[in-house]
């Protein structure tokens, strides 16, 4: 039996949302034991789970809503070992040692792919393909691709020179070619992981909400719900880790990653996928799903709950693509994602910091977080039957990099101004204000609310304080949420559900008596 997944990340929906089925698990409503516990069944989870079940370890995968609606549902689907962070800067940051492993992982981590798809016979489109990275345009770092390729040789990929990609790309002009990319459906393969663990006898839960982990000689999850599920280790792979408030978060920053989908005539561009180097930059693919191929191209990423005007970046990103690629169709999907960039350009991934030595943590993407939740898998597994991973002191979430202090500095800096919203006035004087569609914060008293009118005009109100460290939130008008400004947790518009942590839970209704304006249908809302 399958279920069509929700939109629990937000109003958005991506394509590998519309053309794709989750397999249904049933809630945990009763006390169990396992080995281990994951919380969390997006890629890195269940990359951990299957790898457990492969091993005969007995394993619980909880997740909190529906099985594949979490951020693995609003990627592009790039499997890649060029890396969103450029080769030179990771070997300044971790040495030339350190910039090989990284390679390294992450090409294997796309044979990993591979050879699960093979493995467990999953149908999800993967296909190797060639990957190029070109110069944006306005871009005055005149040697940046002589840079990358000579870091990128160093560490061990096979990357060459090219005078320009190939048919459509062609207009980029000068590319680096890194061979042996590859791309696919995400939720296909996902679901199908699903599948390949149930079979093995792993156990999977969704409608699962984990409230609290513990380590130790206790170790194990609880549930909303009361159930516990009582194990030997716990892993922590739900995005962003709800279980720590500060260690882990202050070492990573919460973007927000825009994607618009253009239909296409099979054949018109070259199936390859390609980057620029402007920041924000341009990523481009080519998805081939059962209603038709698609170009897509994402990038504009801005920090999660201090952007202003959301829905633009949409506009922006369509106008580029009809720009570089007019043989693109129509518009049908424009999404947005959640990406943890590191202040080092790696993921934290292993034995979780502050937290007893058997309690794991999988965050910190990067960009390429396909990529790193499979690595995640691969180290994760490695630790719990092992008790060691060729890779473990390059993802360490404990780890210190020196190299990194100004970019830490500059994040954890660049949220204390936002603290400055408690003394503001409010976005609007008065409810009746509110249209349909439209969010604001407002103040009563020494109290912010959030306030939200939906389509039919219903009002809906919370307090505007994460619950994470205090922050006011801000409303997304793309996704119908309340994002923080500070360390990126969101919560639904509607119900204040949280979306993203690190905030452990939702925020607070309130109740304000209001009158509802006479044109709260007056207005459309947009609908992606």
């Amino acid at each position: 039996m399958n279920e069509t997944i929700s939109n629990r990340d937000g109003a958005s929906t991506s394509l590998w949302m519309a053309t794709a089925d989750a397999p249904v698990f049933a809630p945990l409503d009763a006390d169990a034991h396992a080995r281990v516990v994951i919380v969390g069944a997006g890629i890195a989870g269940l990359t951990t789970a299957w790898r457990l079940a492969r091993a005969g370890i007995d394993v619980v995968v909880l997740e909190e809503h529906d099985l594949h609606g979490g951020q693995t549902a609003r990627t592009t689907g790039h499997l890649c070992d060029a890396l969103d962070d450029r080769y030179y800067d990771l070997e300044h940051l971790h040495g030339e040692h350190g910039a090989r492993l990284a390679a390294h992982s992450h090409g294997v981590a796309v044979d990993t792919i591979e050879h699960i798809c093979q493995e467990e016979r999953i149908a999800c489109g993967f296909q190797r393909c060639d990957g190029f990275l070109v110069r944006g345009e306005g871009d005055g770092d005149a040697d940046v691709l002589d840079r990358e390729f000579e870091a990128a040789r160093r560490a061990g990929l096979q990357v060459e020179r090219m005078a320009a990609p190939p048919g459509a790309m062609r207009r980029f002009g000068p590319a680096l070619r890194f061979p042996r990319q590859a791309r696919f459906h995400a939720l296909e393969y996902t679901a199908g992981l699903a599948r390949a663990i149930a079979q093995l006898g792993g156990r999977i839960h969704t409608h699962s909400r984990v409230v609290d982990v513990d380590g130790g000689a206790n170790a194990g999850a609880t549930l909303g719900n009361g159930a516990r599920v009582q194990a030997e280790h716990v892993v922590v792979a739900t995005n962003v880790p709800f279980n720590d408030r500060l260690a882990i978060h202050t070492k990573q920053a919460a973007y927000r990653t825009y994607v618009v989908a253009l239909r296409l005539d099979p054949g018109s561009v070259p199936d390859a996928l390609l980057w620029d180097t402007l920041d924000p930059y341009h990523y481009v693919r080519i998805a081939h799903a059962r209603n038709g191929t698609w170009l897509l191209v994402g990038g504009e990423d801005r920090k999660t709950g201090q952007d202003d005007a959301p829905l633009v970046h949409y506009e922006v990103l369509e106008s580029w693509a009809r720009e570089h690629f007019p043989m693109a169709l129509d518009l049908g999907y424009r999404w947005s994602g959640q990406v943890l960039e590191t202040i080092d350009g790696l993921g934290f991934l292993g034995r979780n910091p502050g937290f007893a030595h058997n309690v794991y943590v999988a965050t910190g993407d990067s960009g390429n977080g396909l990529t790193h939740g499979t690595i995640a898998g691969l180290i994760v597994a490695d630790l719990i039957v092992d008790g060691e991973s060729p890779w473990r002191a390059l993802y360490a979430p404990n780890r210190r990099t020196l190299r990194a202090a100004d970019t830490y500095l500059k994040e954890n800096l660049n949220f204390v101004p936002y603290y400055g919203d408690w003394v503001s006035a409010g976005e609007i004087e008065g409810l009746d204000l509110l249209q349909a569609g439209e969010g604001a914060v407002l103040r009563r008293g020494l109290h912010k609310i959030a306030a939200f009118r939906d389509d039919g005009g219903e009002l809906h109100l919370h307090t505007a304080t994460c619950p994470h460290l205090g922050c006011v939130v801000h409303f997304n008008e793309a996704e119908r949420s309340w994002d923080c400004p500070c360390h990126g947790s969101r919560f639904d518009a509607r119900d204040g559900s949280r979306l993203n942590g690190p905030a452990m839970h939702g925020l607070a209704a309130v109740d304000v008596p209001v009158q509802a304006p006479e044109t709260a249908h007056d207005r459309p809302s947009v609908r992606m």
